[in-house]
């Protein structure tokens, strides 16, 4: 029994160190002290989350993922709201555009128009895009995370796959940033490349077996809860150093490192139950989204909701 427990002293120890390096170097901000009150351990708090093609071929700074997740930690729960990546987005004081352009406009915008560094136009970015969908939503939003495309692959992986219900065939090859997809319907275990591959596809290259934004909308949420789950199993747990270090390398927030330790305290265990994922709706007519406006409002009543639990 000693044996055990110095083994799973050594293991956590291993954890909290690997997790204080990851935060380090996933927080683009220095480390200043939240008062007590405002911390997230006590107080609900509003995050954009953005997934991003970063490769060296083909990668843009278009958004293709775009999240706003209310975590509160008096019920230990979160509401997440999944945006078509096309959706017009139409805001006073805003440009219309599509939703999924934003954030490499306000980046443009902070190199060509303030003259600011590389480094300190995606932390204006950040910002501005915390602004505008706190504007759009009706919340505080405090803080922007992003994660590159290969975090997601590498998360997955960390876990040793997923089990995914792959809802068609899937076929396309794109030479040019080497895409190469080949998904077969059915349930089966994927791992980090082909989760990805699930999630983003659109169409095959003759055209045939399209995905709207709103089918990958779907397929977003069914990885989020599989992955979600699975870290909650005895074998996620085992692979949260993995995990976390994938994270690391390929996420990062202008959240304070001491307030992401906080985050990962307070909502440790979390599981796809505990978290409501909201998908919006809406009419495709190219080369736009038109969301749904009913359930627009009752998705922002839903995270207005989680602010004030």
């Amino acid at each position: 029994m000693l044996v055990v427990l110095v083994v799973v002293a050594l293991y956590l120890g291993n954890i909290v160190k690997k997790a204080g390096d990851a935060l380090d170097t996933s927080s683009t901000v220095d480390n200043v002290t939240v008062p007590a009150a405002e911390s997230v351990k006590k107080k609900a708090v509003g995050i954009v989350l953005l997934g991003m093609d970063t490769r060296p071929k083909g990668g843009t700074m278009n958004t293709d993922v775009m999240m706003v997740a209310v975590f509160n930690p008096n019920t230990k729960t979160a509401t997440v709201v999944s945006m078509p990546r096309d959706t017009l987005i139409e805001l006073d004081g805003y440009k219309e555009r599509k939703a999924n352009s934003y954030y490499a406009n306000f980046y443009n915008q902070a190199i060509e128009e303030k003259g600011l560094s590389k480094d300190a136009a995606k932390e204006d970015a950040r910002q501005a895009m915390s602004r505008m969908m706190s504007k759009y939503y009706g919340i505080d939003i405090k803080y922007t995370g992003i994660i590159n495309f290969q975090g997601f692959v590498d998360v997955v992986d960390a876990l040793h796959g997923i089990k995914a219900d792959v809802d068609i065939n899937m076929r396309y090859v794109d030479t040019a940033d080497g895409t190469n997809i080949n998904l077969k319907k059915g349930v089966q275990t994927l791992n980090g490349q082909q989760t990805l591959d699930f999630v983003r596809y659109r169409k095959s290259n003759d055209g045939s077996n399209m995905s709207s934004d709103f089918d990958r909308n779907q397929r977003e949420s069914q990885v989020l809860s599989l992955i979600t789950d699975k870290m909650k199993s005895l074998n996620g747990v085992t692979k949260l150093g993995d995990v976390i270090e994938a994270v690391g390398k390929n996420f990062s927030i202008d959240m304070p490192s001491n307030e992401m330790q906080n985050m990962l305290k307070t909502y440790f265990g979390i599981s796809s139950s505990d978290i409501t994922l909201i998908q919006l709706e809406g009419t495709w007519k190219s080369p736009y989204v038109y969301l749904d406006e009913s359930k627009l409002d009752e998705a922002r009543a839903a995270l207005q909701a989680k602010m004030a639990e």
